[in-house]
């Protein structure tokens, strides 16, 4: 895929993927003879994990560290590493998973409060104006 495609695709701007390459998260599986980037299915599966790491507040770093985990467990098989090694991997991951359900939980509190918020000027100005309170 090119990148245009990906970008529709993931709902990415392009020099978000740009980006992403840049800074290692992604990179093409491969070019065109053009030069031109070209994507694979499992590149957009991993701009999928980082665009929905982002609203959590990841860093790239712990995309990049995240995306290492998953790429080790996924790719080496589980009979291919030692088991200390994919303890500490999954570990790792378990990590990840908690900081995730923590930050939607924070999320959703501050959905709650915006939504209390948003209640509040709407009564307040259906009263200032003699509308619906």
């Amino acid at each position: 895929m090119h990148i245009g495609q990906v970008a529709a695709r993931t709902e990415l701007s392009l020099r978000t993927i740009r980006h992403y390459d840049e800074v290692g998260l992604v990179r093409p599986s491969a070019r065109s003879q053009g030069g031109f980037r070209l994507y694979t299915e499992a590149d957009v599966a991993r701009l999928m994990v980082i665009r929905r790491m982002k609203p959590l507040g990841f860093t790239l770093e712990e995309m990049g560290e995240l995306l290492s985990i998953t790429d080790r467990l996924d790719n080496s098989g589980a009979a291919a590493l030692e088991a200390a090694e994919r303890e500490q991997l999954l570990a790792r991951l378990g990590r990840f998973e908690q900081a995730t359900r923590e930050r939607c939980e924070a999320l959703r509190t501050q959905l709650s409060r915006a939504e209390e918020f948003a209640a509040d000027l709407q009564r307040r100005a259906g009263q200032l104006t003699g509308g619906p309170a």
